[in-house]
């Protein structure tokens, strides 16, 4: 009889931790979910900024962290993975304003043509969106005179962002690899 009696109270004191956690971990979730998020209007924004990468010299913005077996021998690079942390100015000048970085991944997806999968997030670091970051996921044909990517999200002033990023390339070394693109972003927020 104790046996059943020890069973019921450890199954008892079981549920009610349960039930506790449960409870707090929705509360928790409930307030942190409306904390600082107005969900009236929604404003749209529209940025644009330079990426500079460069993947040369003695202190590259991107390097190549991974890559197939056969990469080297395919014309597109196919299979090679950089980590990226690229400055973002206000002109094409590299040594223009300082707007913030892009940080991320681009991989080389295709056999056949340049085209790259892009997980950046871009993070502003001057002006009026200091501290904010909008996230790019997407296809880049960097080949194509101008690529649309989706932005599906973003943090600070772009919570809950959505949009689209144009992409066209200003400058581009093809012996280095090295490139400047201008991008124009358009964000619902």
């Amino acid at each position: 009889m104790a046996a059943k009696q020890s069973i019921v109270l450890v199954f008892f004191v079981i549920s009610i931790t349960i039930m506790t956690t449960t409870s707090s971990a929705k509360s928790f979730q409930a307030k942190n979910r409306a904390k600082g998020l107005d969900l009236g209007k929604e404003t749209v924004t529209s940025i644009q900024f330079y990426f500079h990468d460069t993947v040369s010299g003695k202190t590259p913005s991107a390097v190549r962290v991974a890559e197939a077996t056969d990469t080297e021998k395919s014309p597109t690079l196919f299979g090679a993975l950089l980590m990226a942390d690229d400055p973002l100015t206000e002109t094409p000048d590299p040594k223009s304003k300082l707007l913030g970085r892009a940080q991320g991944l681009y991989g080389s997806a295709s056999q056949k043509d340049l085209c790259l999968i892009m997980a950046m997030n871009f993070g502003f670091t001057e002006g009026p969106y200091n501290g904010s970051s909008i996230s790019l996921f997407g296809k880049n044909s960097a080949l194509n005179n101008i690529r649309e990517m989706p932005i599906v999200g973003g943090t600070g002033v772009f919570r809950l962002a959505r949009g689209y990023a144009a992409a066209k390339t200003h400058w581009f070394d093809p012996t280095t690899g090295d490139a400047i693109v201008g991008y124009n972003v358009t964000v619902v927020h």
